[in-house]
């Protein structure tokens, strides 16, 4: 029988512990370390940190103790990309698997320098990094190209994101980070020319008209009524609302969109369309399809499932990324990955 693939988790936010617990729970992987930026989780088991069982695996802070592990994958997810901790790893041959948005598409949104020494590091490790998730992942790489495989010609593919985050035990979060419950600005903002997105562009090679050009623009919309939602309360006209639309153009005509649309409460002003937390895709073209896939979850339950939703897909990934070929690998790079897998190799 093969032996398990060796796993170490690095960072342990929101996801990276709902990852750890899933590695935990697979028998095909075995941990063999965790990597805490907190030190108040420095030193506790892996086990304990995630709800599991006492697993016997103490965390650390210390990135040198992981570096120096026997570990076959990385899963790595901090909230900023550290290219020397990435080339280490992979040129002494560690497979990484990730959810850091500047990996995708091949790390395009990477200055070319760093692309390069990564790609150089697998070479040289014969190691494979591989960058997935829910949004962008599964929304961006993979149902809309089982979409356009209907098509011939493709005119425009559009994705919305809702996300009812009134349940969202995150004041800072929202009303720091996001801006929920602050004054509306005094003006509508206005589209604004913006770098390729490398999550969404891939939509639009996919259709199989690139995009030549990019805009973004971020709208708000006010709460109509006073709104207590769980991390607090915002009044009557103030930001109840955000809504963030990048769109890429081909001689001048938008091909691809995708919309975050994120709310605490649905009453807004202006009414906007908002849909359930979940997805809406629709392609134009010759075989025009929508597709509508609202989470079924309560939305007092959505904190405690929608980790998973970006979570799975990377642990789900691990035993693909071992078994591929070394490089910087997109979603086209490996077989459609669900929880099966192929079956792991001894390292």
């Amino acid at each position: 029988m093969a032996a398990p693939i060796r796993v170490a988790q690095w960072a342990t936010g929101n996801i990276g512990t709902r990852a750890l617990r899933e590695v935990i729970r697979d028998p095909r992987l075995v941990l063999v370390g965790v990597l805490v930026y907190d030190p108040a989780k420095a030193g506790v088991d892996a086990g304990t940190l995630c709800g599991e069982p006492v697993a016997g695996v103490t965390t650390t802070v210390d990135r040198e103790v992981i570096h120096g592990l026997a570990v076959d994958c990385v899963l790595y997810m901090p909230r900023t990309v550290d290219v020397d901790d990435l080339v280490r790893l992979l040129e002494r041959g560690v497979d990484v698997v990730t959810t850091c948005v500047e990996l995708f598409d091949g790390g395009r949104a990477l200055p070319e320098a760093d692309r390069d020494r990564i790609a150089e590091a697998c070479v040289r490790g014969d190691a494979s990094i591989f960058a997935t998730g829910s949004s962008p992942g599964f929304i961006t790489h993979v149902l809309p190209q089982a979409l356009l495989m209907l098509q011939r010609r493709v005119d425009l593919v559009e994705i919305f994101e809702y996300a009812n985050m009134s349940r969202r035990d995150s004041p800072h979060m929202l009303f720091e980070q996001i801006g929920f419950g602050t004054p509306m600005p005094a003006a509508p903002s206005a589209p604004r020319a913006v770098r390729t997105p490398p999550s969404v562009a891939a939509v639009a090679d996919a259709a199989g008209t690139p995009a030549e050009t990019w805009t973004f623009v971020n709208e708000t919309a006010a709460a109509r009524h006073d709104t207590e939602v769980l991390a607090g309360r915002i009044g009557a006209g103030t930001v109840g609302g955000r809504r963030m639309v990048y769109a890429g153009q081909h001689a001048g005509v938008d091909v691809v969109r995708i919309t975050y649309c994120w709310y605490l409460t649905p009453d807004l002003d202006p009414a906007w369309p908002v849909g359930e937390t979940g997805w809406r895709v629709r392609v134009h073209g010759d075989a025009p399809l929508e597709v509508a896939m609202p989470f079924p979850i309560p939305v007092d339950d959505l904190a405690d499932f929608t980790p998973g939703y970006t979570a799975n897909p990377p642990v789900n990934a691990i035993p693909y990324v071992v078994a591929a070929r070394p490089g910087i690998l997109d979603a086209v790079d490996l077989p459609p990955v669900t929880p099966a897998g192929p079956s792991p190799t001894a390292a």
